[in-house]
């Protein structure tokens, strides 16, 4: 398994994700609680922001303290599933920049096709967190950084869900410069590319479209 990899064990992502799991949860608990979890996965994605300080008055006196340095954040959302982690994101970092890629998979090559991409003209210069609920084939998320990296990006950093080893394996090969975070690392892909034992189609279960 990629040494890139951190798996965010902790009590409440487990319980959480067990919910989300369930298929009789409904889509908007179902959306509440990926924007949950995205706050506790956020917590350690940015653990390692770069930090410097300032002087600032407190009620009682004067003192320097620690504040983020240069440039901030970039969430990028792959559509349209990535919105559910992307909000729980922006409610810890509100200050983020925002960029979407929107890709979908082919159902039978299970191949990467991109119809949009908008992210800021500065993104050379920050941190660019690549959200997607699901690292199944990793084909998505290869392209998705695939085309960052043609626009300037070069600190990046992606983070899902949940993951399955296939999914790990591949990114890790074509992105070895990448680490992931993701809630939880499945058993294995099924035959059409779905991640078991999962939690079904993440898009579709948080928008009711299915």
């Amino acid at each position: 398994m990629s040494k890139k990899l951190t798996v965010v064990d902790h009590p409440l992502v487990s319980h959480k994700i067990t919910l989300m799991r369930d298929k009789h949860t409904p889509s908007a608990v179902f959306r509440q609680l990926l924007r949950e979890i995205s706050l506790l996965l956020a917590y350690e994605v940015l653990r390692d922001l770069p930090m410097t300080t300032k002087t600032i008055d407190t009620p009682l006196e004067e003192m320097e303290a620690p504040i983020l340095k240069g440039k901030k954040l970039v969430f990028v959302s792959i559509l349209r599933a990535g919105n559910g982690l992307l909000d729980g994101m922006l409610d810890l970092v509100p200050s983020a920049r925002v960029g979407h890629i929107g890709l979908y998979r082919d159902p039978v090559t299970l191949a990467a096709v991109e119809y949009y991409l908008k992210v800021p003209d500065d993104i050379g210069e920050r941190c660019a967190v690549v959200v997607d609920p699901m690292l199944a084939t990793a084909n998505s998320a290869s392209a998705a950084i695939n085309r960052l990296k043609d626009v300037g990006a070069t600190n990046i950093k992606f983070a899902s869900l949940l993951a399955a080893p296939e999914g790990v394996e591949a990114f890790a090969k074509a992105h070895p410069d990448v680490p992931i975070y993701t809630a939880a690392l499945d058993r294995c892909l099924n035959e059409h590319g779905y991640i078991l034992p999962g939690l079904g189609d993440a898009g579709d279960r948080m928008f009711g479209t299915k």
